[in-house]
C-alpha cells in the first residue's frame, strides 16, 4: 500500500525525467537566443534593452549573455559539462532577476526564478544516466582500472 501511495515504482524512471527536463530547458535556451545569433537587428534590440536597464557595457554583456545561454542550452541538451552549465545558468538568470525581472513583479520574475532553481539543481545533480558526462565519468573510471 505504501509503495502505491508514494509511487515508488516511478523512481526507476527518474533519469528519463531528468533527460526530459534537461533537453526541454536546453532547447528553450538555444531557441531563445537563436535570433540574437543569426540576426544583427535582434542583437541590437537586446543591446538597447540592456541599455534601458542601465547595464554596464551593454554591447559586451549582450553578447556574453547570448553566448552563455547558447552554450548552457547545448550543455543541457547533450548532458555535457552539466554542472558547469547549471552554475552559469543560475548566475546568468540571477543577474536577469536582479537587474530586470524583480522590477516587474513575481509573475514576470518567475521564469528567471525557475531557471535559477533548475540551474542550481543541475549543478548539484549532474546530467544523470543519459548524458555525455556520465559516459565520460565511466570511461575515466575504466582507464583507472
Amino acid at each position: 500500500m505504501r509503495d502505491w501511495l508514494l509511487l515508488q515504482a516511478l523512481g526507476r524512471y527518474g533519469d528519463f525525467g531528468l533527460l526530459a527536463m534537461r533537453t526541454t530547458i536546453g532547447a528553450f535556451l538555444v531557441w531563445g537566443v537563436w535570433d540574437n545569433i543569426t540576426d544583427a537587428t535582434a542583437m541590437n534590440s537586446f543591446v538597447l534593452f540592456l541599455k534601458n536597464f542601465q547595464f554596464p557595457n551593454p554591447e559586451l554583456l549582450a553578447r556574453v549573455s547570448v553566448a552563455v545561454q547558447f552554450v548552457v542550452g547545448l550543455g543541457f541538451v547533450l548532458g555535457l559539462f552539466t554542472r558547469w552549465a547549471g552554475i552559469f545558468c543560475a548566475v546568468n538568470f540571477g543577474v536577469a532577476l536582479a537587474m530586470v525581472d524583480r522590477l516587474a513583479g513575481m509573475r514576470a520574475a518567475f521564469p528567471s526564478i525557475c531557471l535559477i532553481v533548475i540551474g542550481g539543481y543541475l549543478a548539484l545533480r549532474g546530467a544523470g544516466f543519459y548524458g555525455i558526462d556520465t559516459w565520460l565519468e565511466r570511461r575515466g573510471q575504466d582507464r583507472e582500472r
